[in-house]
């Protein structure tokens, strides 16, 4: 029969450590947003070139 030579050692904080499963932000934005805000800078960015 074959020797388990492996030593086990125990886990880095032994489950002391826990992270909240919801990460709560200040700033809760939808992708809908973020496509708006980027439309909206295009929109300004190419408005700029009509005017100057």
């Amino acid at each position: 029969m074959a020797q388990d030579n492996r030593i086990n050692l125990p886990g880095g904080f032994g489950g002391l450590m826990r992270f909240q499963e919801e990460y709560a932000s200040y700033f809760n934005l939808k992708p809908i947003h973020v496509l708006a805000f980027v439309l909206l800078v295009v929109a300004f960015r190419v408005g700029l070139e009509f005017v100057y």
